[in-house]
């Protein structure tokens, strides 16, 4: 029987086959644990990460409290796309690393998205 963790590394594998990040159009990374969500922005041929927001970051902690874990999720979708525009990032390739697409993941990517991110 296979566990969970190994359902979702042959799915990361089988999406990270097709998956690249690049200057132009970097990757925007997400993993979610049982309680945070983490989000990185990666550009694959530099191999360096140009930026990452999470649950836990400074500007999530002001203001009041999150609410649900979809909420954090959206809140930190709304954050990368924020600062990826500041950066000058508009386009960017989405893995959703391993994760099915439904729930914070959603959240989070319907979020970055109507923030003007392009994927």
């Amino acid at each position: 029987m296979r566990t969970k963790l190994e359902i979702r590394a042959w799915r990361k594998k089988r999406i990270r086959k097709k998956t690249k990040g690049t200057g132009l159009r970097p990757r925007l990374s997400v993993f979610r644990s049982a309680t945070h969500i983490y989000a990185q922005i990666i550009d694959d041929d530099q191999r360096q990460t140009l930026l990452s927001v999470s649950s836990l970051s400074p500007e999530m902690k002001e203001g009041e409290k999150p609410g649900s874990k979809s909420v954090m999720a959206q809140k930190v979708g709304e954050l990368v796309a924020k600062r990826c525009l500041e950066k000058d990032i508009k386009k960017v390739v989405f893995d959703r690393n391993g994760f099915v697409f439904h729930g914070r993941i959603k959240a989070l990517a319907d979020a970055a998205r109507k923030a003007g991110l392009e994927f």
